[in-house]
């Protein structure tokens, strides 16, 4: 997968739908308070850069060099020692883990006061396969009741819950992804019903766990 993001790499440093929103806002303000903070599945490296303007000490990580992250890794394997940081935060990457709860595991491991994890919701089997066709990449979105139950498994009390909806132009979602030709054809068909205007809507859940006492 890291060659594919290594590709993609420019196009998710510039997106102005992964720059801002108000849930990289929650991020920053569920991080109050501390000192340190792990970006894991950094990307574009929003989350860092907003919490550095915030005045953390952040070290990202991905499993894509391209992406210019502190340390090359995957979120099922982080290279540090038990309580590193303060906080370990997680945006719109989750889907794409081979093995999510041995990420969350990890995230739960490594961080002494808070996780926080956002992601996008799942919709149903045919939003999943939309997501596929458009990047085979995508492993799942879940529920909020799944991640409830990833967190809890990862020793994790969920301490706050929030919802946003996000919209995406949907000729830069496809393009992003470099999905085109019958396979953009069926993605726009599969997500008709969140489609207007050339508009996509999904519905985006942040989550803020500590560790179970």
């Amino acid at each position: 997968m890291s060659s594919v993001w290594d590709e993609r790499a420019e196009a998710y440093w510039t997106s102005e739908a992964h720059r801002e929103g108000p849930d990289l806002d929650v991020v920053v303000e569920w991080a109050a308070g501390v000192r340190t903070a792990l970006d894991v599945g950094t990307g574009g490296g929003h989350v860092a850069r907003r919490l550095r303007e915030a005045g953390l000490h952040v070290v990202t990580v991905d499993p894509a060099a391209a992406m210019e992250p502190d340390v090359v890794c995957r979120a099922e394997e982080l290279p540090f020692a038990d309580e590193s940081f303060d906080v370990v935060a997680c945006r719109v990457a989750a889907h794409h883990f081979a093995d999510v709860e041995a990420a969350l595991a990890e995230l739960a491991r490594v961080g002494r006061y808070r996780v926080i994890v956002v992601d996008n919701l799942f919709a149903g089997e045919r939003a999943e396969e939309a997501e596929r066709r458009r990047d085979p990449s995508h492993i799942r979105n879940y529920s909020e009741e799944d991640w409830r139950r990833l967190f809890a498994a990862a020793g994790l009390r969920v301490e706050e819950i929030r919802r946003f909806e996000k919209t995406l132009q949907v000729d830069a979602w496809l393009e992003r992804a470099g999905c085109s030709g019958k396979a953009a054809e069926r993605v726009r068909e599969l997500l008709a019903d969140r489609i207007a205007g050339g508009v996509l809507k999904l519905d985006r859940i942040a989550l803020r766990g500590a560790k179970a006492t």
